[in-house]
């Protein structure tokens, strides 16, 4: 596994990481969630031992970052943000050399390419230089050096940057695939990325830990979890809405529907539902949200948004 312990990190008079604890198992896909300057890059770097703690430890499968460095990098792959890369090099060239460095010669050198490249489906641009790429295939480069020598540790930061909705698609689906025999750390403020590939979610603000638990979890933590959203033709007695056991508010949303909000811990959609018969209403569409983890997450960080 992935062990951080107390991980600390100070630049002159600024703290980026604070006392940072948390550990990660095979099989998982952990996004590792904060705002803009919250410490998340930080993290990673330290993680992959680009940079050295001011105090704590980390380590993986066993090797101290920092006494077994090179060990621990060899079950490592490392897409860092912004997917930087050789730009003068070709698709091919650059990922020959990442597999050379990785200690590749010969028929396994050309084979471990020839995999990456159709994992992420770089056939057509093998020929060009990496500077005249797109942002999407310069993520999916950088993707391709990090899964070719098939780590058992996979660490992206910003993974789907600059992709579009396909290949954000094909991304997920890599991972998710990728995960089933590895430890997977995906650094992100794309909200949807937790909900579509992640098994469990890390919040940070300020570089301290704020949250821990599956998307399911921090969802629940939600105003809108149970919340139940309908769509009529016609009025709807509001009244009567306000008034069914466990609603607590009513709101009414841009496109003429209403969100019912419910008590902590309670489920209000077999009373709505039974109301909505009783009235007869015309109900187009009934919603039960699982919770809002964008609402979710500003609660947890508005502390350092203000």
């Amino acid at each position: 596994m992935i062990e951080i312990k107390n991980l600390t990190k100070r630049f002159a008079h600024h703290t980026a990481v604070d006392g940072l604890s948390f550990t990660v198992q095979q099989g998982e896909v952990l996004g590792f969630l904060g705002p803009n300057g919250a410490g998340k890059s930080t993290t990673m770097k330290m993680l992959t031992g680009f940079l050295a703690p001011t105090s704590g430890t980390a380590s993986v499968l066993g090797f101290d970052i920092q006494r077994d460095t090179l060990k621990a990098q060899q079950q490592i792959g490392y897409l860092p943000e912004g997917a930087p890369c050789y730009g003068d090099m070709t698709v091919r060239g650059f990922l020959e050399f990442i597999a050379e460095v990785r200690g590749y010669r010969g028929a396994e050198k050309k084979q471990r390419v020839l995999r990456a490249v159709e994992q992420v489906e770089l056939e057509k641009v093998l020929e060009q230089s990496i500077e005249t790429l797109s942002k999407g295939f310069k993520r999916r480069v950088g993707l391709a050096q990090a899964i070719l020598h098939d780590p058992k540790v996979l660490i992206l930061d910003e993974p789907t940057d600059g992709l579009d909705p396909n290949q954000k698609h094909q991304v997920r689906q890599l991972i998710q695939s990728l995960a089933r025999d590895k430890i997977v750390i995906i650094s992100t403020h794309i909200l949807e990325e937790v909900s579509a590939v992640c098994t469990r979610a890390v919040v940070i603000a300020a570089g301290k830990l704020v949250a821990d638990g599956t998307p399911f979890e921090l969802e629940s933590r939600s105003r809108y979890h149970q919340a139940v959203t309908l769509v009529a033709d016609g009025e709807l007695d509001r009244a009567a809405l306000a008034a069914v056991p466990g609603v607590i508010g009513v709101e009414d949303n841009a496109d003429g529907s209403l969100t019912l909000l419910a008590q902590p811990g309670q489920v209000i959609f077999p009373q709505v539902n039974e109301l909505i018969r009783q009235r007869g209403w015309q109900v187009k569409e009934l919603d039960v949200e699982r919770g809002r983890l964008d609402e979710v997450f500003r609660s947890l960080t508005r502390g350092e948004a203000a």
